[in-house]
């Protein structure tokens, strides 16, 4: 693929009635016109290139030159059905003996440079993404969207129960020192999954009411580079390498103005990185 070169796969115009046929089965008022594949497509062209909706929509114009099968919604009507998918990372068997690594990041709600928030006093906070990771296939099993005052801690269990729906057996879990909770340590022991958790330097090494946390502080502070070799610690990389690739692609904010817009629009990234991952999948 040379650099800039754009492809596109015409399966998607294949699918087309098929697709409009199974959503409108059923359905009381308005018929739909665009299928969702159509639409989580538009979504991709719109994050991947930075394209207002409006330029998304004479995007497609242009592209009904080479097909005239194109059909190109109006850019509101792009927004709209953007705004309104339903999406879900892809859900396939991993099989046994998966390894997991967490991890969350921030992200702005505006654009706005610094100099602006420094000058004007301009702050409107921003999001936060918490991932679970495939170290193995480096895909993202699992994300949740929240406000800055969510711990990273606090949202581990999430993700760990919404990685095992893929259908596979989670092994381990790899997450650095904001998991590091009681909670976390006894909910990873009831589930048999091994925490590769790393415990606070001042840990004490003592079972407070839970001996799996006992067990790991123990070792740890006994030779915590010791610790990291044996159980992989160092694999929690891939969870950042994650954010990077997601923020280097798509930018780190987002450009919708709702909570749950925002959250839409995160997901939508992650599936596309997802799609990166594995080029070979289909839309």
């Amino acid at each position: 693929m040379k650099r800039g070169e754009i492809l596109l796969d015409p399966r998607i115009l294949d699918r087309w009635d098929s697709e409009l046929e199974r959503m409108n089965a059923g359905k009381e008022g308005g018929r739909y016109v665009y299928p969702e594949i159509f639409v989580r497509l538009l979504g991709y062209v719109h994050l991947l290139f930075h394209l207002p909706y409006r330029q998304t929509e004479g995007f497609l114009k242009a592209l009904r030159r080479f097909d005239s099968r194109i059909q190109a919604p109006d850019y509101s009507t792009i927004d709209r059905r953007v705004n309104r998918l339903d999406l879900k990372l892809d859900e396939e068997d991993y099989g046994n003996d998966l390894v997991i690594a967490v991890d969350a990041s921030g992200v702005k709600v505006s654009n706005r440079g610094d100099w602006i928030r420094s000058k004007w006093k301009v702050r409107r906070g921003f999001l936060k993404i918490h991932i679970a990771v495939d170290v193995k296939r480096k895909k993202i099993l699992a994300l949740k969207v929240t406000d800055e005052q969510v711990g990273d801690g606090r949202m581990l269990q999430p993700l760990v129960e919404e990685a095992a729906r893929k259908g596979g057996k989670i092994a381990k879990t790899i997450g650095d020192g904001a998991y590091d909770t009681k909670s976390n340590f006894r909910y990873l022991a009831s589930k048999k999954i091994e925490a590769a958790i790393k415990v606070r330097k001042s840990s004490s090494s003592r079972a407070g009411g839970c001996m799996p946390r006992k067990l790991v502080a123990q070792e740890y502070l006994r030779d915590p580079e010791a610790w990291k070799r044996s159980h992989g610690y160092g694999q929690r990389w891939i969870a950042e390498s994650a954010f990077s690739s997601l923020k280097r692609t798509f930018g780190e904010y987002v450009s919708t103005k709702t909570m749950r817009n925002m959250a839409n629009e995160i997901m939508l990234k992650a599936s596309l990185y997802n799609l990166f991952i594995e080029p070979t999948a289909n839309l």
